[in-house]
């Protein structure tokens, strides 16, 4: 199955090191150490299929490696998120000249305040979206996001955060009716006709592994989460990931991942 064809990336910046964090994975990034990383996970994506665009690095804003935050791109549409971390606002601007190549002007929309959405809480199934409401996304952006999808065919609905930074920190969809779950997503009533498997405590971090057009990417060093998802007969690939995590990022947060046929020259 081949659902995605084009990636966007964006360099981390020296300024990663004063990243937000919550303190739960100790220890500042180490900058270059980051970058190859960076390029390892650049070259695991490519190796699935897709066109990697890379971004260059944005100093003005520490986290903004984590492109995955200030946009959510479908098949249909694109959605300029308006992120709910002060500091991280401004990068939805220019990530919306990043779509451009992509999309044409009529099908980006946007979120507006006071609504506020980050793409981390956002896990698309199909042509249905859960929508984790957070201390990044509020219900206003959440009722905006909805009336989006609407107007493109998709449906949405909302799941509220207990614990967790972002829904795909403990929840993670890897096609085929099956779900990476940890924490409070393991008795959550909204994933109740997914298969689940459930993510040790221990790994818990690794519950953000992603799917890329029929392989899933598993950060390295989670020996249980790597058996369990080519138990489930996917192809694996490892990417180390420590000098993100630092910083409460995973997988998902570094890329954007989205099917287009309009790129333009």
């Amino acid at each position: 199955m081949r659902r995605f064809n084009h990636v966007i990336v964006r360099r981390p910046c020296r300024a990663l090191t004063e990243g937000i964090t919550s303190g739960l994975y100790p220890g500042k990034p180490d900058y270059e150490l980051a970058l190859v990383q960076h390029d390892s996970y650049i070259e695991a994506l490519k190796k699935c299929g897709v066109e990697v665009t890379v971004l260059p690095a944005d100093e003005a804003f520490p986290d903004s490696c984590f492109v995955e935050d200030p946009a959510v791109l479908t098949e249909r549409c694109a959605i300029i998120t308006n992120p709910g971390a002060a500091s991280r606002n401004g990068e939805k601007e220019s990530i919306r000249e990043a779509v451009r190549q992509f999309y044409p002007e009529e099908s980006i929309e946007s979120i507006i305040s006071p609504g506020t959405l980050e793409g981390g809480d956002v896990m698309m199934c199909g042509a249905h979206f859960f929508v984790g409401q957070s201390e990044r996304t509020n219900a206003e952006g959440i009722r905006q996001f909805a009336e989006i999808l609407k107007k493109y065919g998709y449906t949405c609905s909302e799941v509220k955060l207990e614990e967790v930074l972002h829904l795909k920190t403990g929840v993670n969809y890897l096609e085929n009716n099956n779900l990476l779950v940890s924490g409070e997503f393991i008795e959550k009533p909204d994933f109740a006709s997914f298969r689940k498997y459930v993510i040790p405590e221990e790994e818990a971090y690794a519950a953000n592994c992603i799917w890329v057009n029929g392989t899933v990417i598993v950060p390295k060093g989670y020996p249980k989460v790597l058996e369990a998802v080519a138990a489930m007969g996917y192809p694996t690939l490892t990417v180390d990931t420590s000098e993100f995590r630092k910083l409460d990022g995973g997988l998902s947060c570094l890329s954007l991942r989205f099917y287009s046929n309009q790129k333009k020259a």
